[in-house]
């Protein structure tokens, strides 16, 4: 049986969306390909840069004003993922545990501050 999630990520400001790997794998990249009319190559030129040695390839990020950067998916002003049908394997799995300490924490300062919509910023 599933974990029952105990937070709503539609109430979260895509924390998990500012991670600076956000890694993708070949199926990732065709899925990409496919959903903007490409080629895998081309795919993962537009949209992945070299990561690191456990993930070669990652997701690009766009300036965000909450968290520095995030993934270029993300629309900035919802806060939702723009390529939802076709996001990659690690976004899929996601959540991977019932809590999301950030999650918590967001509620905890929308409380504190008396302000349902506050997000956090970088200043």
């Amino acid at each position: 049986m599933a974990k029952k999630k105990l937070y709503d990520c539609l109430e979260c400001s895509a924390y998990c969306c500012s991670y600076t790997h956000i890694p993708t794998t070949k199926t990732d990249v065709k899925r990409l390909a496919k959903y903007f009319e490409l080629t895998p190559e081309q795919a993962e030129k537009k949209y992945t840069k070299k990561g690191d040695k456990e993930n070669p390839r990652v997701l690009r990020h766009t300036d965000d004003e909450h968290f520095i950067t995030s993934c270029m998916f993300l629309d900035k002003e919802t806060r939702n993922c723009t390529i939802y049908e076709a996001r990659p394997k690690i976004c899929r799995e996601f959540p991977t545990q019932k809590r999301c300490g950030y999650y918590e924490f967001l509620i905890w300062e929308r409380e504190v501050q008396d302000d349902p919509e506050w997000v956090a910023t970088t200043d």
